[in-house]
């Protein structure tokens, strides 16, 4: 069996909680002693996904954003859930500076920045239910360097 610990936390889509969206998975994340460098990209991964949900999931209404997050060995799998309006066509919303919301000078590179700062993204969708973002961080894959936190 191998060694695993999970959380789940729920909370309001709004802006105000995609900071504290970002500092609860990196304290949950922290018992792996991550570089600095993973820390940030586990962060700005995170960041996008939250950042998503309330945005284009809910735009103008108000509901849950649930993020569930599993340690697997020197893995962190990430799911951050919205059940808010939906992805018409998810592969069309993951190219890079696709956007459907211009006059808010969004710059569509929020899958493109989940995609960069993490080694797998699934981005499962239905339009009516809401969306699941599923990323996965390898811990200590990168290049040996030694800034971890204590």
């Amino acid at each position: 069996m191998s060694n695993t610990n999970e959380m789940q936390v729920e909370f309001d889509g709004i802006g105000e909680n995609e900071g504290f969206a970002r500092v609860v998975v990196a304290a949950f994340v922290s018992q792996l002693n991550p570089t600095l460098e993973e820390l940030g990209d586990i962060k700005v991964a995170v960041s996008e996904a939250v950042t998503n949900a309330i945005i284009h999931g809910y735009e103008k209404t108000r509901g849950k954003v649930r993020i569930h997050a599993k340690l697997q060995e020197n893995r962190l799998i990430i799911q951050i859930m919205d059940s808010g309006k939906g992805i018409d066509d998810v592969e069309k919303a993951m190219e890079p500076l696709f956007t459907t919301k211009p006059e808010e000078e969004r710059s569509g590179m929020g899958f493109s920045f989940m995609e960069a700062f993490t080694d797998e993204l699934k981005v499962e969708s239905r339009p009516g239910e809401g969306t699941t973002v599923t990323m996965v961080k390898v811990m200590g894959a990168g290049n040996g360097s030694d800034d971890r936190i204590d």
